[in-house]
């Protein structure tokens, strides 16, 4: 079973979560960041891993605290999800629309933590999330999932759209990576 946990607790913030990497896409979301909230339930869907997640945090200071647990959370979830990598595609990647705006997301389950992280100009907001949380966010799950990770926002008007964008075509990259394509590691060094 690919299957990976994690908890967190700290004087800022609660994290549980568990991510099946061969799941159906469901999402069992439950933070105090309705907009990430949102933004992961797209990702579940389109990646269709599994999500559970609850997390509790200092929102009364700002969202930040909550945002970076939740991104450390689910990257630690997928570390241990993916295990060795035996078998894995490795490499995903995925241009997608949401109306105006298209975001291209690369991965690569690369043991190698990366994040090049390239947005348009944002609104100060996004719901009620700062905009600038986005790449807490990316770089969070990239360096406690090991993974490289591009996100480039190639166009769009709409802030909510060109977010969207990105969180879908995490999922649809995800997806392609952890699928099993092989027997072996997919390494030219036989370890990731």
């Amino acid at each position: 079973m690919r299957k990976g946990k994690f908890e967190r607790k700290t004087k800022e913030t609660e994290i549980s979560v568990e991510i099946n990497l061969d799941g159906s896409g469901r999402a069992e979301i439950d933070t105090p960041v309705g907009f990430l909230n949102h933004m992961l339930e797209l990702f579940t869907f389109f990646s269709k891993m599994d999500l559970k997640l609850r997390a509790k945090g200092d929102v009364n200071v700002d969202f930040h605290h909550t945002v970076e647990d939740i991104g450390i959370g689910i990257g630690e979830a997928l570390f241990a999800a993916v295990s060795d990598k035996s078998g894995i595609h490795r490499f995903g990647h995925a241009d997608t629309p949401m109306d105006e705006a298209m975001a291209q997301v690369v991965v690569d389950i690369s043991g190698r933590p990366f994040l090049v992280y390239r947005a348009l100009p944002l609104p100060e907001k996004v719901g009620q999330m700062d905009s600038e949380l986005f790449e807490v966010f990316f770089q969070a799950l990239a360096f406690r999932a090991r993974i490289t990770l591009h996100v480039n926002m190639l166009y769009g008007e709409n802030g909510h759209h060109s977010i969207e964008a990105c969180f879908k075509g995490l999922g649809r990259a995800m997806r392609q990576a952890v699928r099993v394509t092989e027997k072996d590691i997919p390494s030219t060094k036989g370890v990731i």
